[in-house]
């Protein structure tokens, strides 16, 4: 699995310009999802994100988590994070799952996550077209791979 995680002021996130999900101060997730993902990716990655301490305590270090602040998760499928461009200019995503496989792991994910924070979770709709719109705080943005744990 591979996550990009954002710490954000807020990301709302649209379906047909129809508002499906929102969250205000808190991190949205991008996720992608390959063949070789199982349940321990999933209980990796979720405890990870998580207690990751990326929002600032009282003395403006990053210092806490997305559960110490009472902030909010929202998770987005997105197949392109296993882009290949090693050939041509065109990516390849033959990587990335199909839905049949992606799609019970994604919704796991959702579940780990959910029981992980302690709340229930945002997200976006599995190969939805989706728009979002986001305010990253800091910026701050950090990558997971659970195939490369660095």
């Amino acid at each position: 699995m591979r996550a990009v995680v954002q710490r954000v002021s807020f990301a709302k996130l649209e379906i047909e310009g129809k508002l499906f999900s929102e969250i205000k101060n808190g991190i949205l997730i991008f996720i992608g999802i390959e063949n070789s993902d199982n349940s321990e990716d999933i209980s990796w990655l979720s405890n990870k994100i998580v207690n990751l301490r990326i929002f600032n305590d009282h003395s403006e270090v990053m210092n806490l988590s997305v559960k110490d602040i009472g902030g909010e998760i929202m998770v987005v499928s997105q197949f392109t994070l296993h882009a290949s461009t090693k050939k041509g200019n065109r990516p390849s995503y033959i990587r990335a799952s199909k839905p049949e496989f992606a799609i019970p792991i994604y919704e796991n994910f959702i579940q780990q996550l959910e029981q992980d924070f302690g709340s229930s979770i945002k997200t976006g709709k599995f190969g939805a077209d989706m728009q979002i719109q986001l305010l990253n705080n800091g910026p701050v943005t950090i990558l997971f791979d659970t195939k490369n744990k660095e």
